[in-house]
Parts: C-alpha cells; structure tokens; sequence
C-alpha cells in the first residue's frame, strides 16, 4: 500500500534544500484553512486527460473508481482510525461517489474540506496527548490494545477516542521504558513528538494537500503510475543532477515514523550491513558523542537535512527494525557519510570455496546491484562504456582465467533498470533468442532479443532472486529459467512487469507549471508467454523467506494489475536443468536440515515473523518486562548453543566476539552447494552419454 500521508520520497545521498530546516523556522497557523488554487485544478484535469488516453489499461471513471479514491484518501490521513470521529465520516459521505466526476471538471474543494478537518483533529489529538504526558501514567493495568486499527470503527465521540489514545500512549511510553528511559523522560520526550508532528502539519501548504489527494487518484489506477507536483518534481530534478554525500538510502514518512524505502547498493548503510528496508529511524546524532535528537513526527525533508552531511563525518541513528515489528527495541548504529559513486554500485565479484561429497569446487559469485547503462557513453560509441553487460563480460573473463567451475549470478535486492541491459547480460549466457516480450497498450507485442552469438560463459550458471529482485532482474532470471539454461533458487521476485514512462507536464500545458506524470503504458511477458506481473518468478529451488509475496511484492497492491499470458514466442530450451530439479532439490532439502546455522537462520525468520505480525500487546509494565526478559534470555541461550558448537567466541561479558567459523551469508553457501551439485550431475549425464 501507499505510505500515507507524507508521500515525498527523498534520496538522501543526493538531496539538498537551500532554506533551513523549516520546522525551526517556519511560522505556523492552528487556524488556517487551506484552498485549491486554479492551477491544481488545471493539472488534475491535465492528468486524467493523459491517464485515460495514455495507460496501458485505463479505468473506467465511474462510481467505483470514486468510492477507491475516496477510502484511500482517508487512508492516506487517517491510516489506523485514530483522528476521525464517525460524524466527520458521515459528514464526508456525500463526497464517496463525486470524485470521478470532480478528476474531468477539476473540483478540488472536497479533499480540501476533508484535509482541513483532518487537521483541526490532529491538533485536538495533540493537545490531549500532552495533557496526558504532563503526569505520570497508570502501568499497572492488566490492559491490552490492539494496534491493527485499519479496519476498526470510528469513534462516535471524543470520549470513545481518548480511551484509544490513552492506551496508545501508554503503549509508547512502555516502549521506550523498555528502551532505556525513566517513565518521566519517555513522557518528555513523547511530548517532544507530538509538538513536531503538530508543527509538520500546520507547515502544510496547498500543494501538499493537493499531492496527497493526487496519490491516491493515481494510486486509484495503479501502483507504479504517479504524480508529482511542480515543487516535488523540481526538487527531484535538482536533486538527481547534484552529487552530495549521505548514507545511501531513500525515505519516506510513514504513520509518523521516518522509514527506509530502499536501502542503495555501495552506500554506507548497504556497506555496514546494519540497516535494511522497512526499517525505521527514530533519532539522529552528530559524530561520536552528539546528542541524539528524536525526529519521530518530523516532516521528511526536516530529517533529511540532519542526516545529509559532508563526506567522512560520522552520523549515529536509533532504529526500530522492521524484523521485530510493532514491539521493536531502539538499536543505536554509526556510519560514516560518503559520496555514493556508481563504481560502488556496479558488478563485483569474488569467488567462494564449496566442498562437496568430498570433492572441493571454486564457484565464481557475481553480484549484480542493478542494471545500469551510460546511454551517452553508448550513444558516442565509446569502445568502453559503462554498462552492466560489459562489466560482467569482463568479470567473466577474469573468472575464467582463475578456474572456476560455475558461476552464482546473485541479484537479490536488485529492483531493475535498465530493460536493455537485461538482454545484453542474458546475451552473455545464451547464443541467440528472443528475451523479453512486451506488449503495449493497444495489443502489439514486440521480442526483444539477444542477435550476439557470443557466448561470454557457456558452464554451469545459477541465479540468486529474492523477494527485491523486480523489474530487469525478473527478465534475466525468466530468460535462464525459460531456456533451461541454469537453476533458479531464492524467493519468488517482487513480480513487478509493467513498463513506466515519464511525463512532463510543463511541455504540454503552454507555459504552465504543472509538475510530472509517470505513466504505465506497457507490460512485460517471458518468452513463455506468461507475464512477470505479480507472480514475478518462482525459483527452481525455494529458500525460506522472512514475508510472504502478499506482504511485499506486487500482490501487496490493491490496484496491481493482473497477471495473463499471451503466446509463447519460438524459443530454443535446454530440457538438461529441468531433469535434474528433483534431484537438486532433495540434496538441498538434505543438507540444509542438518546445517545448524542454516536451521539457526530459518529459525530468526520465523522469530522475525511472531513479532512482526503480532499486534496486540500488554500494557502493564511488569508483563511487557518479563516478555523482554524471556526474549533476552532466549537470545542469550541461542549463544550460548553456537559457541558451544564453536560458531562463534563470545567474551566475558557474553558478547560475540569473533565468528570465524559461522557462515557470513547462509543462501549464497547453500547457492554455491547447490551449483555444485548441479556441477556433479551434469558431468555424470556427461560420461553416461560417452559410454
């Protein structure tokens, strides 16, 4: 789904803002009521004209149409039911079924009427959450909440609401008392927070209502076509021309909390290890001792400008990982700003050592980001441009020359790029075919092939997917797998198979500023026929995974668009994979139930999933305690059993200090065991076929 309300999404290691930091600045006023402008109006009407004669499969704009924009309109402001009474819903009912209407004639006053009352509740709700703050709570009720609110009922009154919210509070305050805070200082600094978010959204100016309202009709007809006002997409278009330092990664604001959209390949974040998308970032510090400023509440850009810093400086942050869900301790961690360089981001390889049935195979590992191109390199000719094709090439080359046996093509976490680059490397692997098919709005299908007959390595491949692999990285994958060329294992891809294309609106609206579109106007099919829409591709050999494609991919999207198929085009494929799958994947399945830390690693996955989903919590202290007490010493026992088994050497105080012999990355060993089964069964087909 959408993120809700504060939709900007910000690349930290590239954005700036000249101003300062508005929320220091800014003067705000409680009582202001926000309007439309004629220009919003006129870039509505602009972009349901390109909608309907552009996407790929436009909506119908009637009544159903409406009552989505509508639902997800109040979602977008009011996601866990929590600012709202049912009176306010009553009152806005009459607007459910205007909004198809409104897109042709450009009539914006109803999502205004209803942001205005949203905000005149937002302070109501602030005031009475610091009134609350200002004296000690009651933590020793055997109470409960239930924070899956999204489809709870409003509250009929202001009375009604104040239990929600009391319980609320008191779930915050818990939270960081288990964190490490007196009972005095968590009320403090929760005030804090709701002082921020109060003056976040009295910031709010016109156009940040009128692009919140824009994402949900655009939302309304599919997740990966979008709008950005002027100001969003000028700010994006400085941004990406600019080169400034950071920690690698994109955020967003979500339900209040600044969260991790997606964390850069060679970035420090992606390079430490220690941060992961979803997670999310509750306090950020200067240096090695600055004091840690909590931004729970805070407008993105706000927080951007505190973490954005000049190369070499260091910046502390506490998260709340995504992995522990709703109950999620602060974890405090360091990194060093940098320059994010496309050299970091490109193609690496390094080669791991596989023993197996006694016999010992050197598997070259491929690590591809993304599928990047330097389309001016390109265009000039230079001999040696940037592209990943050609990177791989020559990774290839140097593979080769130091006597691997197989090649692990690892794409996890790569969302895609650039669509030619995905036939350049499939190129690499196959003598000539069709790749990708895609078909485009009005029906016309085009293949997109791979005319290279060289084949740069013909050997034993393997692909590495997992639920972030989209886009680019499904086509590559497909193409293996449909050709038989090599074994595809990890987690079912994101199944993202849509083609978008930008608009900018201020070309075509005389002079006008208008901002940009960016349009699905065609889908991607496999040579097979079937399309990576949704399903994204299934692995020959399936590796445990921490969510459930419902949860992340494509499917997560209420307005996705469905997965079909069309005819398959004329291919060549090997059936050599496909015999021996079975095989592969009952050693797999062998091995990996006797490997401890592999068993160790499914077990953190289920953990990870327990916490993550739970969503109904004590809110007496004493209890909370004791359920963090049993995690620790659970955690605590876990240690304890590896170092016994000599995994790891813990000192005295119980902290992990060396982990020589623990398995740095389990899928990609179990990746390098499985290609060298594959290895082994192939030479034995081989000599079976000589006799």
């Amino acid at each position: 789904m959408r993120t809700p309300l504060f939709v900007a999404v910000v690349f930290l290691f590239i954005f700036s803002f000249n101003a300062n930091i508005c929320s220091q600045q800014a003067t705000v006023d409680t009582n202001k009521v926000l309007s439309p402008e004629e220009r919003h109006s006129a870039a509505m009407q602009l972009v349901s004209m390109f909608v309907e004669r552009y996407h790929y499969s436009p909506k119908e704009v009637d009544d159903s149409l409406s009552n989505w924009i509508y639902n997800d309109y109040l979602k977008s402001l009011d996601f866990q039911r929590m600012y709202f009474l049912q009176t306010d819903i009553d009152q806005f009912e009459k607007y459910r079924f205007v909004f198809d209407q409104n897109l042709s004639t450009g009539n914006l006053i109803p999502p205004f009427d209803i942001f205005n009352v949203y905000k005149e509740r937002l302070s109501n709700r602030v005031k009475f959450a610091i009134d609350v703050l200002d004296k000690p709570l009651d933590l020793t009720k055997n109470e409960e909440i239930d924070l899956d609110r999204e489809k709870a009922k409003y509250s009929a009154n202001e009375k009604d609401l104040n239990t929600i919210w009391l319980k609320r509070i008191k779930f915050d305050v818990i939270g960081l008392i288990l964190g490490g805070k007196e009972e005095k200082d968590a009320r403090e600094l929760l005030q804090k927070r709701y002082k921020n978010l109060h003056k976040a959204i009295l910031q709010y100016k016109s156009d940040d209502v009128f692009q919140i309202f824009m994402g949900s009709v655009m939302e309304s007809i599919d997740p990966h076509s979008s709008y950005m006002s002027p100001k969003t997409s000028q700010d994006f278009n400085i941004n990406m021309s600019q080169s400034l330092e950071g920690i690698g990664a994109t955020l967003t604001s979500e339900n209040d909390y600044i969260t991790i959209v997606r964390v850069v390949p060679g970035g420090p974040a992606s390079k430490s290890g220690l941060v992961e998308d979803g997670d999310r970032i509750i306090g950020v510090a200067q240096g090695d001792d600055g004091e840690m400023v909590d931004i729970v509440g805070w407008r993105t850009d706000d927080a951007v400008q505190l973490i954005r810093g000049a190369k070499g400086t260091t910046v502390r942050l506490t998260l709340l990982k995504k992995k522990d869900g709703a109950n999620a301790i602060p974890v405090e961690i360091k990194l060093v700003r940098e320059k994010i360089k496309i050299e970091e981001q490109s193609a690496k390889k390094k080669i791991i050592e596989i023993n197996e049935n006694g016999k010992s195979y050197k598997v070259g590992v491929i690590d591809v980001p993304s599928f990047y191109l330097d389309f001016e390199g390109k265009r000039k000719g230079e001999k040696d441009f940037k592209s990943t094709s050609n990177d791989v090439k020559k990774i290839l080359d140097t593979l080769k020359q130091e006597g691997v046996s197989g090649i692990v093509m690892d794409l996890r976490n790569n969302g895609g790029g650039s669509l030619l680059e995905a036939i350049e490397l499939t190129g690499l692997f196959i003598p000539t075919g069709a790749v990708v098919q895609v078909r485009e709005g009005d029906g016309s299908v085009k293949v997109n092939r791979d005319n290279d007959p060289l084949v740069a390595w013909d050997g034993p491949i393997a692909v590495l997917i997992n639920s972030g692999s989209a886009s680019a990285s499904e086509i590559f994958a497909a193409a293996i797998q449909d050709y038989g060329r090599g074994v595809v294992m990890g987690e079912q891809s994101f199944g993202k198979g849509t083609v978008q294309n930008l608009v900018d609106l201020d070309k075509v609206s005389g002079g006008e500023k208008m901002g940009q579109l960016t349009l699905t106007i065609a889908k991607f099919y496999r040579i097979s026929g079937g399309s990576t829409q949704h399903k994204g591709v299934v692995p020959d050999i399936l590796f445990p995974s921490a969510f459930n494609p419902s949860e992340t991919g494509e499917s997560s999207y209420p307005t996705a668009l469905p997965w079909d198929k069309i005819p398959s085009t004329q291919h060549q494929a090997s059936t050599g994979i496909g015999s021996i799958i079975t095989d592969l994947t009952a050693k797999h399945e062998q091995r990996t139930g006797k490997n401890s830390e592999y068993q160790y690693f499914i077990k953190d996955l289920e953990k990870s999933k327990v916490h993550r989903t739970k969503k109904v919590f004590s809110l007496n202290l004493d209890k909370r305690k004791t359920e963090q007490e049993k995690i620790k010493l659970e955690e605590e026992a876990r240690k304890k059993e590896r170092a016994d088994k000599g995994y790891i050497e813990l000192d005295k105080d119980g902290k992990i200090v060396k982990e020589a012999l623990v398995v740095e990355d389990p899928l990609l060993e179990e990746s390098g065991h499985i290609l060298a089964n594959m290895i082994e069964m192939i030479d034995l087909e081989k000599k079976a076929g000589k006799k």
